[in-house]
């Protein structure tokens, strides 16, 4: 759920790095979204593809995957290197903007600014952290942490501190973390906890306290450590398992708590499970057979095309059934 994600271990990480590293630049430099876009959807696909690509031509058969990415992967394959990426990490000035855009709160836009008021390293921001704002502070103070992956193991000792702390607060919260680690990676880039309580539907009025209170209780056993935001449905902040072993103390990791409607919450958890590739093409497949899916609801479509009410769904696997779809376990969920 967060804008900055470390870069994923895979099978082909060089050709996914540069993918990133493309998509990162026409994003924050070019302002380009169609390409950062393509980029994107390329390196998620390869990531995702179970051999080691041994070629452009073998790559093109991968979804996502066009002639010009081709020739890039070729050229990658064979000289180990990419001549745009050569010059760009030369230019001094999209070198710079990628690294501010890197500190979690600072965008393509702020770091434009920041670059043209002579900020280009980490140490030129914390010279000018008086102009730095709440979240790009918090950012700046734990960018090293940011920066690396939470191994599996570790999210999986969260998993069960947040889902027992969660019931010493009310026996009624479901939570669940989403995200890539609930399709089974071996690393993450943050944690993405969805949550909801059968006191808060789509029918009631907001219901703010059942997420604060969760956070103020978290606050209140050392896990979360900082604030970025938090409104009535989503906190923003910053987590540290406690350890009880000084020697091997857990770093500082990006949390995001979203609370979600009881009705809605597994539509949420399966729109946040993903991958985005999985997500779409269930959504198109819904539409074929005429209902529509999001993040809120499954909904069938009426004869004049026009959606009805929203469908009762009490799991995830109601959803594949209503738009007969053949269920996937998380794990399978990649693409």
């Amino acid at each position: 759920m967060s804008k900055r994600k470390a870069p994923e271990e895979t099978l082909n990480k060089g050709i996914t790095d540069f993918l990133v590293e493309l998509a990162n630049y026409e994003r924050n430099v070019n302002r380009a979204i169609h390409k950062y876009n393509a980029y994107r959807k390329a390196a998620s696909t390869i990531a995702k593809y179970s051999k080691k690509i041994k070629s452009g031509t073998e790559a093109k058969t991968l979804d996502g995957v066009g002639a010009k990415i081709a020739e890039k992967i070729d050229e990658f394959l064979q000289t180990g290197k990419l001549r745009r990426l050569e010059e760009i990490r030369n230019d001094g000035t999209t070198s710079s903007i990628n690294l501010l855009t890197r500190v979690t709160g600072i965008g393509p836009a702020a770091a434009k600014k920041f670059f043209e008021e002579g900020v280009t390293t980490l140490e030129d921001l914390k010279n000018i952290e008086h102009k730095l704002n709440h979240h790009q502070r918090i950012g700046l103070r734990y960018f090293e942490e940011f920066e690396k992956r939470i191994p599996r193991a570790e999210m999986q000792t969260m998993e069960v501190f947040i889902l027992k702390q969660l019931k010493k607060v009310d026996p009624a919260y479901i939570g669940t973390i989403c995200g890539s680690y609930r399709r089974g990676v071996a690393s993450s880039g943050d944690v993405d906890l969805l949550l909801t309580h059968p006191d808060f539907t789509s029918q009631t009025e907001k219901q703010p306290k059942l997420l604060h209170a969760v956070v103020e209780h978290f606050e209140s056993v050392g896990f979360v450590t900082d604030i970025i935001s938090k409104g009535d449905t989503k906190f923003m902040g910053v987590c540290q398992l406690q350890s009880s072993n000084k020697y091997d103390e857990y770093l500082h990791r990006r949390i995001d708590i979203r609370l979600i409607p009881k009705d809605q919450y597994y539509c949420g958890v399966l729109y946040f499970t993903g991958s985005d590739i999985f997500n779409k093409n269930m959504r198109t497949h819904a539409l074929e057979k005429g209902f529509t899916l999001n993040e809120y609801t499954v909904r069938k479509l009426g004869v004049t095309g026009v959606p009805g009410e929203s469908l009762k769904v009490d799991s995830e696997r109601e959803i594949f059934e209503y738009i007969q779809y053949r269920y996937r376990e998380p794990k399978d969920r990649s693409e």
